[in-house]
């Protein structure tokens, strides 16, 4: 049986994968816009005389290492939102306990916020998904 400590617990557990999720997905974006913006500085990069290759070069493996954070970042925010999901899940199965043995507290409401809050956010997710 869930008791409020659980909720609590669950509680926090939802709001820290929600900001590692939300903080993943402003890295790729960023990283994406910086990878982007180096991109299109390189092309006249690679047109410029032999005397500048070494610093062409140094600015390709730049590029290729800011390419290799973009595509880490990527890679993350399934693995967070699959984790999102089974916390959200856990988190609802032990606040319908909870408010079926009649327990109250701060921490339900917390908790009902929380619910809310990543259910929002996967609405954006899945309607930006679509529109992409």
């Amino acid at each position: 049986m869930a008791s409020l400590r659980h909720v609590k617990i669950k509680t926090g557990s939802c709001k820290r994968v929600l900001k590692e999720l939300l903080s993943y997905e402003k890295e790729v974006k960023q990283e994406a816009e910086k990878t982007a913006d180096m991109k299109e500085k390189g092309a006249d990069l690679y047109d410029l005389k032999q005397q500048e290759d070494t610093f062409a070069a140094r600015f390709a493996l730049t590029l290729r290492a800011e390419e290799n954070v973009l595509a880490e970042s990527r890679m993350m925010i399934p693995d967070c939102r699959k984790r999102l999901e089974v916390s959200l899940a856990d988190l609802k199965a032990a606040l319908k306990e909870v408010k079926e043995s009649s327990q109250d507290g701060p921490d339900i409401s917390e908790a009902e916020s929380i619910v809310l809050e990543v259910e929002c956010c996967f609405r954006q997710n899945k309607s930006s998904n679509l529109l992409a």
